[in-house]
């Protein structure tokens, strides 16, 4: 079978590994597609092209034609996702099976976080929601910030849209000290001032959120899931620097099922939270694999292909995941072959 991972994460490349090994020994042929002729991920496919810098409809239609060309079996998208949902049936006419929620309205509400924190607020209560407030001026950005503080909270701010840290910044009220350029990375902190003056450029700009930042703890809780059943639910907590460790943790393993009942979302998705006060709060959904799905995979679970197995109808034996496992990862060199990218 013949699968297409298109722009993804660097990341990816595990994903690629862990269907190759898979239980059943499937043989599968692996093709992958970035507008980087550089991406890492490219040298870890069967094969590799690039692909052109384009988005929106116009992309959708590069994706549909390179299916037709290649003869795709399965395709595994990240960017443009939320279209792609949108256009499923374009891709069914071709006899492509594609690793996406079918509910495009969902996937449209999950990817925008604002969107997403009111569909959780007004519907059957799982999460706790952060304080937060949505802008897109730099008045309404002023006055979020105020009420904020006056509820006792350090500030944060991120896009509605968007994916992992970009974007994101804590606001602080002193000037950087000489302690903290010294001896802190502080590459997410930005002063108040600093911001007004940046958000102030023009009369509106893309919606921003405005939110209590969490203190404590955060982790991400990688599913596998159908439609009518949750799998697994493999907390990761994110521990000082790199290490990651899996929890057996009874309360986040809970909010996961009871997310998933009410929202039916299917194969691979995401849920990340934060503590605050001993209170797990959340921070987004993502409805697909997560850049550190790989390290949630270390409790036994092939995520990957269990998702790809799910896509194809096939029965799923029960997961026994195994928690306790404290993971972190090494920086390795690699040679690029330039040679096998069209």
């Amino acid at each position: 079978m013949k699968i297409w991972f298109n722009r993804w994460f660097t990341t990816v490349t595990h994903y690629m590994d862990m269907i190759r090994d898979n239980e059943d020994h499937r043989k599968f042929t692996i093709y992958g597609t970035s507008p980087n002729k550089d991406a890492l991920y490219l040298q870890n496919c069967d094969y590799a092209f690039v692909e052109p810098d384009i988005s929106g409809d116009e992309y959708i239609e590069f994706c549909l034609d390179f299916c037709q060309r290649h003869g795709i079996d399965i395709f595994i998208p990240r960017k443009e996702n939320v279209l792609i949902s949108r256009r499923l049936v374009e891709f069914t006419e071709l006899g492509v099976k594609v690793l996406v929620c079918p509910d495009a309205a969902l996937m449209e509400t999950m990817d925008n976080k604002a969107a997403a924190y009111q569909t959780l607020t007004n519907g059957t209560p799982i999460f706790s929601i952060p304080d937060y407030y949505v802008v897109n001026n730099i008045n309404d950005f002023k006055l979020a910030y105020t009420s904020l503080k006056e509820k006792g909270h350090t500030v944060c701010f991120k896009p509605a849209i968007g994916e992992g840290a970009m974007g994101f910044r804590v606001i602080q009220e002193e000037m950087e000290s000489i302690h903290h350029l010294f001896h802190s990375g502080g590459g997410y902190r930005i002063s108040y001032d600093h911001a007004c003056e940046i958000l102030g450029q023009q009369e509106t700009f893309p919606d921003l959120m405005l939110l209590e930042y969490l203190e404590g703890r955060e982790y991400s809780i990688d599913c596998v899931a159908s439609q009518d059943q949750l799998y697994a639910a493999i907390p990761r907590m994110k521990g000082d620097g790199r290490v990651r460790e899996l929890v057996e943790s009874v309360e986040l393993i809970d909010l996961a099922h009871k997310f998933h009942q009410e929202y039916r979302l299917p194969y691979v998705f995401n849920i990340q939270v934060k503590y605050s006060k001993g209170v797990p709060k959340l921070l987004e959904i993502n409805p697909r694999m997560s850049g550190g799905l790989h390290f949630s995979c270390l409790s036994g679970i092939n995520f990957p292909y269990m998702a790809i197995k799910i896509l194809l109808g096939e029965k799923i034996r029960p997961l026994k995941p195994r928690f306790g496992i404290r993971a972190s990862h090494l920086e390795k060199e690699m040679i690029l072959k330039l040679d096998d990218i069209s």
